[in-house]
Order: C-alpha cells, then structure tokens, then sequence
C-alpha cells in the first residue's frame, strides 16, 4: 500500500513538474524571440524599406524561421533557468521538501526534469542538423535580396588542392569580378615540382566555363631539363568553379549534416584552412544538446534548497554559471582554431568539466 502510494505521488510529481517545465520554457523562448524581432526589426527597417521587401517574404521566409535558429543557439540557457525558476518556486512553498519527505527520493524527483532535458535536447539535435539548414536558405535569400548582400570576397593568400599532385594558389581573389591575382599551379609528382603556371591573374569565362590567365608563365620540368612558354593570354581549366575561392564563405548554417561532412571531406583535400571550424561545427551540432542535461542536473541541484535569498539569489547563480560554460566553450573554440586543439576535445572538454560539477553538486544536494 506504501509503495502503491509512492508510486501515485511520483506519477502526478512527474506530470506536474513536466507541464510547468516544458509551459515556462516556450512561454519565454517566445517572449524573449518577440522582443529580439522587435529590436532587430527596428534596425533594418529602413534598408527594408528602401529595398521595397514585401511584408509576406517578411513574417514567413525571414523572422519566422529566425525562431528555430534563436531557439537552438540559446535554447539550453533558457532552459536552465526554466528549471531554476521552477524549482526555486518548489523550495519557497516548501513544496520539495514535502516530496523528499513523501518518501521520494531525489534521483527520482530528478527525473522529470531530465526527461525534459533530453526531449528539449532531442529537438535541438533535430532542429541544427535537419530544419535550420532547410530554413535558412529563404532566410539567407530575403536577406541577401532586401538587407545586404554578405556574398563579398577579398581574402588573401588562398591554397587550394584541387587534386592530390595539383596545388592552386592565389595571392588575393574578388569574387565581384571572379577574378585571381598572382595565381600558382604547380603539379607535384614524386615530391617534386614537374610543372609551375603562374600569371599576373586569372579571370573566370562564363561562356567557355574556364579560366583566362593574363601575363602568364608556364614552366614544365623534368630533372635538369626545363622549359619555359610565356604568352599575354590563354585559355587553362584549373578544376575550380568561382564559388570554390570562397573558402571564409562557407555558409554553414544552411548546411545538414550530411552536406557539413561532404564539406568537411572536400576542404581536407583541398587543404583549407577552415577545416578546424567546420569541425567545431560538427561536434557543436551533435554535442550541444548534452548541455540540457548537465545544466538541467546543476539547476536542480542548485535550486531544491530553500535559501534565504529566495528565487533572486537562485535564478542570479544559475544564470552566471550557465554564462560560464558559454565563455568556457567560446574559449575552447579559440583553441580549436588557433592553437591546434582537437575540435572534438574543444567541443567535448567544457561539457565534461560541467558534468563532473553536476555529479559534485548532485552529490551534495540536500535529499
């Protein structure tokens, strides 16, 4: 009969924690998305308004498909203090340390907030992996179109590998003009150069769906033997396209899992210098959503005990320590892209920190 008992009371402890859990965390993911639009609104309205951008193309391709993105860059943080405000509202009606004394024990008071945890979790992984990438396409469009147009390349010191022996490099490329300055191929066979192309540039032919090198300079090699052919312009297929000089534009939010992989598999053989961001990307994607769970365990560790300074004091603790794991990942991030740390130990390492907090604080907790 006791455990009959324990058993109801649990059910109903689950089903009440969880409608006030999943109900405070979507009211303010969409009060605090509606005060982001509004503000975001006001600072474009007027390049909206110049470039005449149709109110439909407005709500429905652009600020309606900002929600999953806001959603899933933010949504651990509003989580956990979801889970903070709900259970610091339990401790100051006393209300959890009647169901501690009800028999319940804190792992299973812990459940239903680890439930939600991995059911919020779960739609985070599905959100950055399947319907962000296909969302931001029209938001990408209408902002190109009526906002500006980011599509803008003058980086410097481009390397490519186009094949395993053929090495392309460009001193700098503008992608308004499809065209390349100071441009190097060189064929490597047997660790050494057979042949080197260089020209003063390079322009793209649309027609001919090839390159146009000016000033240029072909020197072929073999061993002691070398032969040089100089000419004002010639025709060369380099086995690149425009778009494949926009290595900094890789546009990786309307890319899906699949395609992220293919891009990072491409980028390797070419030797780019992103390949280190697009796997902190990667693992960002599949690992982030352990977040909701570590910061979930925190908060109700956290939050469980009655404390003088009441939800206040709860809510400003929490929310410093979820800021510290966002500081924390940045960091690792930095690492990752400038001082040769692994990209999974980049992604990996701060949840892991925040894990073995939450297994202390869990721990301690009052039962």
């Amino acid at each position: 009969m006791r455990r009959n008992k324990k058993y109801i009371i649990a059910n109903i402890l689950d089903v009440y924690i969880t409608k006030k859990l999943l109900m405070t965390f979507f009211v303010a993911v969409a009060l605090i998305s509606m005060i982001i639009i509004v503000f975001d609104l006001s600072e474009k309205l007027d390049d909206f308004i110049a470039n005449q951008a149709p109110i439909k193309g407005l709500i429905f391709d652009y600020y309606l498909n900002f929600i999953p993105h806001f959603l899933n860059m933010f949504g651990y943080l509003f989580f956990f203090i979801s889970v903070v405000f709900i259970c610091s509202q339990l401790a100051s009606r006393s209300e959890t340390i009647a169901i501690l004394s009800s028999g319940v024990s804190f792992a299973r008071y812990l459940r239903p907030f680890i439930v939600c945890a991995i059911f919020v979790g779960l739609i985070n992984l599905w959100l950055s992996n399947v319907l962000i990438p296909a969302v931001n396409v029209p938001k990408l469009n209408f902002e190109k179109t009526y906002y500006r147009n980011p599509y803008y390349n003058q980086f410097y010191n481009i390397h490519i590998q186009t094949e395993n022996d053929k090495q392309v490099y460009v001193q700098r490329y503008n992608n308004t003009k499809t065209t390349g300055y100071k441009f190097t191929l060189e064929t490597i066979k047997d660790k050494k150069v057979c042949q080197k192309i260089s020209a003063e540039e390079i322009v793209y032919d649309s027609l001919a769906k090839d390159w146009v090198m000016q000033n240029y300079q072909i020197r072929n090699i073999d061993g002691m033997k070398e032969n040089i052919e100089i000419g004002a312009s010639k025709h060369i297929d380099i086995g690149l396209v425009p778009n494949d000089f926009n290595l900094n534009q890789v546009k990786t939010e309307v890319l899906d899992y699949k395609q992220l992989n293919e891009v990072i598999e491409r980028e390797k053989m070419r030797g780019s210098s992103i390949v280190t961001e697009l796997e902190v990307e990667k693992y960002q994607r599949l690992l982030n959503p352990l977040a909701y769970i570590i910061l979930t365990i925190i908060g109700v560790a956290l939050s469980s005990e009655k404390k003088r300074g009441g939800m206040g004091l709860n809510l400003a603790f929490g929310i410093t320590l979820a800021f510290s794991l966002i500081m924390f990942m940045k960091m690792t991030q930095v690492f990752a892209t400038n001082a040769d740390l692994p990209a999974i130990v980049a992604v990996a390492l701060p949840l892991f920190i925040y894990g073995i907090i939450a297994t202390i604080l869990v721990v301690k907790a009052p039962k």
